[in-house]
């Protein structure tokens, strides 16, 4: 340690201009930086969900799409709400990247010839806007409320509410910037359409929802970063009360995430919604790490050391504690790698290196610095501040002794009686829950399911079992079964769509009967003619496969609990496992329900694996088997107490909440390790255990709470997003800390009381 404080003190004046100079360099890199909102983030390129997704697109098309909704309290059927849908969706159909429009004025109404009652025309539902008089458009608007096929899923039941559906090219989401383009076009087109007109129109689908996600990304990295920063110097200002313990703790950060970040960038990584917020939490872990360090400086100037001999103190006495602060905290995030959720994974290994990274800049600079600047420290007397500190941790140790089985006991049961919350814990995966409720998209959302249909979708794929199979009338029958019997057990599911409604309104316009008839070559015939008379980029083949075996089924849902909607496509497959066919549920709100699992085992294996290998690494360092308990109790049971809360008050768990687990366990240990190392000395050193308890809350307590409220406050700011998985995080771990501060300092020493209160210690040899 002589040897290493010596050549920092040597190389000071190269380390204090080389880091900065790297960390320019790298800055460089953050010119480059981009930001991916899209879904496809979420899974890795191994996903089954994923490449079972991208399987159902590459034979039926894409189920993403972007969606114009325009209210009209009057109702829509006027010829300025139609003319501005017609000309809304002509501009779609040249839209890059849009293979297929869907509204009100090119729906393909199948009736009689008014002249030639014989033959059946398809064509436009609104054509020759302009020729149309009022008790035309009162026709139409009665028409259209019978028509299965637009109501419920183009317009609603008074006809006051419609929607211009935009179907993406199946290759769209393989280009990065797909999404931001169509959404900057489409936006485009809706501005200008609301300047001619003055109606308000709301914008829903993949594209404004990914742009939703960056947005509110970018505005979290940009907005909460500084205030963050902001908070910490403020802080640390009044802890330190000098400039110097504020810049030093600062430049710290600064250097390690902007090193993080431009490697990142460097390695082809983007942005997304969890690794934006990075910053913060490099904020938090480096910050503690520089106090510490800056902390034991000062004291030792107080006892009159000099400048060089404050340094090697420091680090004599922060080089251990502080080596294995950041290794649990690493290791905490480092365990979120092995989730199979992308952003999780990606911020779990940046942030684990920039705890590592955070130590070695530390140790390095704040030093180099400190022998620079020698800055100047008044010699302290003992105050009567310190004095009364030394009273209460004796006062504080006597009390523990003397209430130790109480406390144990007390909060023993509190911990069993919150912790039976777990079991009603659910979990939820679905995007549109991850906004808040003041998110402009979302109420998009809460718009479409309360005024005109369900938001979200199931393509369901029923296969049945032979080529053409999908003409039988026996298989069609049995899917009008399965939507009546589906539509009748969930009041949730609001639409469901197919080629059987083609056929079953040919029937009725030819036979007079919305029934599937029993003839297949009948059924063959009118999907044929239905081919033949729709317009280019109408057609019918992302309804069926080429075989004409497997059936696209289009179930619209409102927004519910991932639970829900695992529920749900259990009971669709399992009804078809009934029949002679078979169904495979698909879909982005499939895949994102099937993510659910991913969710749950993030939780439960990076604990398990945080916990695993925390108490591999302190047996590693302290040798001794019996310590293992003190570091795991401490730091399991606000999680066990925090999540509890959530299962009493009904809340879900989120990919935000997911993540919280093993972060909490990798940053709350921080505490327990400076808390057991001081014990330990003071064990050591002969003190029996009032002696030691009470060394250890006057020479490491007031450190632990100032940590933990910097910690505390740090991640509370994502409070403040209007990503709700962020917002969670940032609640249950701030709480968890402070939980975890108190058990550290309450529960913690009762232990020790209970057993380690005698004369001989059982965690190490005490001098006599």
């Amino acid at each position: 340690m002589k040897r290493f404080v010596e050549n920092i003190i040597r190389f000071r004046w190269w380390i204090v201009v080389l880091i900065p100079l790297l960390t320019i360099i790298l800055g460089y890199q953050l010119k480059n930086v981009q930001f991916d909102g899209s879904y496809r983030i979420w899974f890795g390129k191994d996903s089954e969900a994923l490449a079972k997704f991208d399987k159902f697109r590459s034979v039926f098309g894409n189920d993403d799409s972007i969606v114009i909704i325009l209210e009209d309290e009057k109702g829509v059927f006027n010829k300025k709400a139609l003319a501005s849908i017609e000309r809304l969706t002509q501009m779609l159909w040249e839209t890059r990247f849009i293979a297929r429009v869907d509204s009100l004025t090119n729906y393909q109404y199948i009736h009689k010839d008014d002249e030639y009652p014989d033959e059946i025309v398809i064509e436009n539902f609104i054509e020759d806007l302009d020729l149309l008089s009022l008790q035309q458009l009162q026709e139409k608007k009665d028409v259209a409320l019978k028509e299965d096929m637009l109501l419920g899923k183009l317009i609603n039941g008074d006809a006051t509410t419609t929607m211009i559906v935009g179907r993406l090219t199946p290759k769209a989401s393989q280009y990065f910037g797909s999404s931001k383009i169509i959404y900057d076009l489409v936006n485009g087109y809706v501005k200008e359409e609301s300047e001619k007109t003055g109606f308000h129109f709301r914008l829903a689908g993949g594209p404004p929802l990914n742009a939703t996600f960056s947005s509110l990304g970018k505005h979290d990295a940009t907005t909460y970063t500084p205030l963050a920063i902001l908070i910490a110097m403020l802080l640390l200002w009044v802890i330190f009360k000098r400039i110097s313990g504020v810049l030093l703790s600062i430049a710290v950060v600064i250097f390690t995430f902007v090193t993080v970040l431009s490697i990142q960038i460097l390695l082809g990584f983007k942005l997304n919604n969890f690794t934006a917020n990075m910053p913060i939490f490099i904020i938090a872990i480096g910050i503690a790490d520089a106090m510490h360090l800056y902390w034991i400086y000062l004291l030792g100037r107080r006892q009159k050391l000099d400048n060089e001999e404050a340094i090697f103190y420091t680090l004599e006495k922060n080089f251990l504690p502080t080596f294995l602060t950041s290794i649990t905290t690493a290791i905490g995030f480092g365990s979120l790698a092995i989730s199979e959720i992308v952003p999780i994974k990606t911020l779990g290994i940046a942030t684990a290196n920039a705890a590592l990274l955070a130590f070695v800049i530390t140790i390095f600079f704040v030093p180099a610095v400190l022998a620079i600047i020698n800055p100047k420290v008044k010699v302290k007397k003992v105050t009567k501040k310190e004095k009364k500190l030394g009273s209460f941790a004796q006062n504080y140790a006597r009390f523990i002794r003397r209430y130790d089985l109480q406390i144990l006991t007390i909060t023993l049961f509190i911990f069993v009686l919150i912790g039976v919350g777990i079991s009603q814990l659910r979990v939820d995966s679905n995007t549109i829950r991850y906004l808040r409720d003041d998110v402009v998209f979302k109420q998009t959302i809460h718009f479409i399911e309360e005024k005109l249909t369900g938001p979200m979708a199931y393509e369901i794929v029923v296969d049945s079992k032979k080529k053409d199979g999908i003409k039988d009338p026996a298989f069609m029958k049995k899917v009008e079964q399965f939507s009546n019997e589906f539509q009748t057990r969930y009041a949730d599911v609001r639409h469901i769509s197919s080629l059987v409604d083609v056929v079953k309104k040919f029937n009725d316009v030819m036979q007079g009967s919305k029934q599937i008839p029993n003839d297949q070559n009948l059924i063959a015939q009118y999907l044929l003619l239905y081919s033949l008379s729709l317009p280019q980029g109408m057609e019918i083949n992302d309804k069926m496969d080429v075989d004409e075996q497997r059936l696209r089924v289009t179930a619209s849902l409102n927004v519910v609990d991932t639970s829900l909607d695992l529920e749900m496509i259990s009971w669709v497959e399992e009804w078809w496992k009934n029949t002679p066919y078979s169904a495979e549920v698909n879909g982005q709100t499939a895949m994102f329900a099937h993510m659910q699992h991913d969710v749950t085992d993030t939780l439960v294996e990076s604990i398990v694996l945080a916990i695993v290998v925390v108490s591999f690494v302190m047996l590693l360092i302290f040798r001794n088997i019996r310590m293992i308990p003190l570091f795991i109790i401490p730091n399991v049971l606000p999680i066990i107490l925090v999540i509890g809360v959530m299962g009493w008050l009904g809340m879900s768990i989120d990919i935000g909440v997911a993540i919280s687990g093993a972060i909490i366990i990798g940053v709350a240990v921080d505490d327990t390790i400076h808390f057991l190392i001081k014990y330990k000395e003071a064990r050591e050193k002969g003190l029996d255990f009032l002696g030691a308890l009470a060394y250890t809350i006057e020479f490491a307590g007031l450190a632990i709470v100032f940590t933990t409220i910097v910690l505390s406050l740090a991640f509370a700011i994502f409070s403040l997003s209007q990503f709700m998985p962020n917002v969670n995080f940032g609640i249950i771990t701030a709480i968890a800390l402070v939980i975890a501060v108190v058990v550290d300092l309450v529960m913690l020493p009762a232990i020790l009381s209970r057993y380690d209160g005698k004369k001989r210690s059982f965690l190490c040899e005490v001098k006599q």
